[in-house]
């Protein structure tokens, strides 16, 4: 089946007239970019019609159109009279290999080994062009295909981070709280809706993004349960200043850290000890640290941790720094400061805006 593309008087202002200046670089260099874009989504997308008429223009050609796998060609410009495009596109996708005659020629796409549609010319192109034009348009799509795989392992992470829920912990806080409900039955409430305040916010489903505000909220949740199982020996204390509250940043960023400082650094620890949570602007940046002052370790452990080199129990900051550098860049993550004996700061940087990252 063709779909044809809109035709070429619209819309014409956002593509360059290639056809009438071969030689201008900037705008061929101008055509490839925008089809490099309009292919994000693959040969099914939404934009595959300008991708079509970009490749037009590229190729300088009557006509030219892009096939996914089910044979769905999008053409922008008028096919010889003669020519059945479709019948064509069908012979690419059963040979996997080029077919056309006379002034029309299609070519397979093949994206990591794999066949992923067709590219047709129609016009008396060269054969050296419509080669480079498949090769930018399989670039697009392997681009593409690498965008989606980076998401899916984003989301796989944080279904990671989600299953990370100490069993241990949660058996502790309910023994606690079961233990209250005759002698204490206001704390024992308290700390039940505080339960599910905190199983509601690891577990559900939620955005790719949060606040800080909400994150500080998360942490203060588990605090709340954790001062409960650990009694005097764990003492906490929670500053967040008032300008990085609406900070956007990942989901599960700063819980994961917490869990990690009160697990590794003042449950070994004989006589427990203190974390101290801090959220501040610096300029441009968002910094929030953790710091406590248990029993510390090597640091040459801590970049093993968050080089995913680990032992068992340490993954989540691994996966934080991972997810935190995917977003922002690898100007941003975690700092681990530490030494044996002398406690752990987590530093948190993220820039205060990041142009996608919305709550």
């Amino acid at each position: 089946m063709t779909v044809p593309a809109d035709r070429d008087n619209s819309r014409d202002t956002m593509w360059p007239r290639l056809s009438k200046s071969r030689s201008d670089t900037a705008s061929v260099l101008e055509t490839a970019r925008h089809v490099t874009d309009d292919l994000a989504d693959g040969l099914s997308g939404p934009r595959v019609r300008a991708a079509a008429r970009g490749v037009r223009r590229l190729l300088g050609a009557e006509a030219a159109g892009l096939a996914d796998l089910s044979g769905r060609l999008v053409l922008a410009g008028t096919a010889p009279a003669d020519a059945d495009l479709g019948v064509v596109v069908e012979k690419v996708l059963q040979t996997e290999s080029r077919a056309g005659r006379g002034r029309v020629v299609a070519l397979p796409l093949y994206v990591h080994d794999e066949m992923a549609g067709v590219l047709v010319a129609c016009g008396g192109t060269k054969a050296a062009a419509v080669r480079e034009v498949a090769g930018v348009i399989v670039a697009a799509l392997e681009r593409g295909h690498l965008e989606a795989s980076a998401e899916h392992a984003a989301q796989a992470e944080l279904r990671a981070l989600r299953a990370e829920i100490s069993p241990h912990f949660v058996y502790n806080a309910l023994t606690v709280i079961a233990a209250l409900v005759r002698s204490e039955p206001d704390r024992s409430r308290e700390l039940m809706l505080d339960f599910a305040d905190y199983i509601r916010y690891s577990l559900a489903s939620h955005g790719e993004y949060t606040t800080v505000a909400d994150e500080f909220h998360a942490i203060e949740t588990y605090l709340a349960l954790q001062r409960a199982v650990l009694g005097d020996r764990l003492r906490v204390q929670v500053r967040v200043a008032p300008e990085v509250l609406a900070v956007a940043i990942p989901y599960l960023v700063l819980q994961p850290v917490v869990e990690n400082a009160i697990r590794h650094g003042i449950e070994p620890r004989t006589g427990g000890g203190l974390v101290l949570v801090t959220g501040e602007a610096e300029g441009a940046d968002c910094v929030i640290s953790v710091d406590d002052d248990g029993v510390g370790m090597d640091p040459g452990l801590a970049a093993s941790i968050l080089a995913g080199d680990s032992p068992p129990g340490s993954m989540g900051l691994a996966n934080v720094d991972r997810r935190l550098r995917n977003v922002y860049g690898p100007w941003f993550g975690l700092v681990v400061e530490t030494a044996e004996n002398d406690g752990t700061r987590v530093i948190v940087r993220v820039p205060r805006f990041q142009p996608g990252v919305m709550p």
